[in-house]
């Protein structure tokens, strides 16, 4: 089950907008489109292209993800951008997502789109289910697209399609105040078969991204019998030394509690989730055959940073039933020099469809 996925249909940049333009462009495709509302300035991207493409056969669910009290700034931007995309896609509605119960502050933003997702009724004759990362958070892309996907591999005519507006130094810029409690995110508990009669043997893949140090910390500081920790790097990246940057910055950490030996990175493209994705396949085929009834191994994920990247270890999770851990922002700050839509690199993977019916 799954096995396209090693060699799945994606296409990068122009050859994205391209197939958007074309292929969705064709009068029989009628199109469900989950996205963000939020304030991130790549929540139109994607939507926009569809609805030139596609006009009234686009139907659209846009989640505004509500975090307390935002800055002024970050909610006017957030308004503009709903505002914008409730008239790009007439057949739309936007659901508001509270990612913290205001009576304790207990994450509640998975649990919530879960059940917006099990409501939700598609239209009539659709095609094509597709899932924009690129303005929704960790706690609820990675929940809406398990539940998605399980939604298109029950029927044999579905097809399932992850895209993203992908611009690693915007990631970067958008700086989020980390909650107090480390999650396991809703779905990716892992590790969901019988216990074995031996020893947890845990590697940690901790995804390596500009100002996520507490957060990271936190993860780090939850985690037990750890046998690894496998820091996850871009490279090849659009900045050659990024990799060199993150690992000056995570230096204290990488020397000393993490205590990383320097042929434990991995280095996986910044601009292709497929090798993200293949490489902790890899890994967790070899480490499960190494191991194999001395211990129980157990591999654990935190993609906090570049969606790209952060998109191929959700493919791995799913596939391989992996746990990914996070610690949810309480409200974000954005920089006055966040890239803008001009800079953005755009991905799409398809995921499952008819395309593939001659894989097991």
């Amino acid at each position: 089950m799954r096995e396209h996925w090693d060699n799945c249909v994606t296409h990068f940049d122009n050859r994205a907008r391209s197939f958007i333009a074309e292929f969705f462009a064709e009068p029989s495709r009628r199109c469900f489109l989950v996205a963000g509302a939020g304030f991130d300035p790549r929540s139109q991207i994607i939507p926009a292209s569809l609805a030139n493409a596609m006009g009234d056969n686009l139907h659209a669910m846009f989640i505004r993800e509500e975090r307390g009290e935002a800055s002024a700034v970050l909610k006017k931007a957030a308004d503009a951008n709903e505002a914008n995309l409730r008239s790009l896609i007439k057949n739309s509605q936007v659901v508001p997502i509270t990612i913290f119960d205001p009576s304790d502050n207990a994450t509640i933003g998975g649990n919530q789109i879960a059940s917006a997702l099990r409501n939700v009724e598609l239209p009539n004759g659709v095609t094509d289910v597709i899932l924009d990362m690129s303005a929704l958070s960790m706690g609820i892309a990675f929940p809406a697209a398990k539940l998605l996907l399980a939604i298109a591999e029950s029927s044999e005519e579905l097809n399932f399609h992850v895209m993203l507006a992908s611009n690693p130094e915007l990631d970067a810029s958008i700086v989020g105040e980390p909650a107090e409690r480390v999650l396991t995110v809703r779905g990716f508990a892992g590790n969901s078969g019988a216990e074995q009669d031996v020893p947890k043997a845990r590697i940690w893949l901790p995804q390596l991204a500009k100002s996520k140090k507490g957060s990271l910390d936190q993860i780090k500081a939850s985690l037990t019998d750890l046998y690894k920790v496998c820091p996850i790097l871009p490279f090849p990246a659009r900045d050659p030394r990024r990799a060199d940057t993150l690992i000056e910055e995570f230096g204290e950490q990488i020397r000393g509690d993490w205590q990383v030996d320097a042929r434990d990175y991995m280095y996986v493209s910044e601009r292709n989730p497929l090798d993200s994705y293949r490489s902790i396949e890899m890994l967790k085929k070899r480490y499960d055959k190494t191991v194999d009834g001395i211990f129980e191994p157990q591999i654990i994920l935190s993609p906090v940073g570049s969606k790209v990247m952060a998109a191929g270890a959700m493919m791995a999770a799913i596939k391989h039933d992996l746990t990914v851990q996070y610690v949810e922002a309480l409200r974000y700050d954005i920089s006055p020099e966040a890239a803008d839509a001009d800079e953005m690199d755009i991905v799409h993977i398809w995921l499952h469809g008819p395309i593939y019916a001659g894989f097991q």
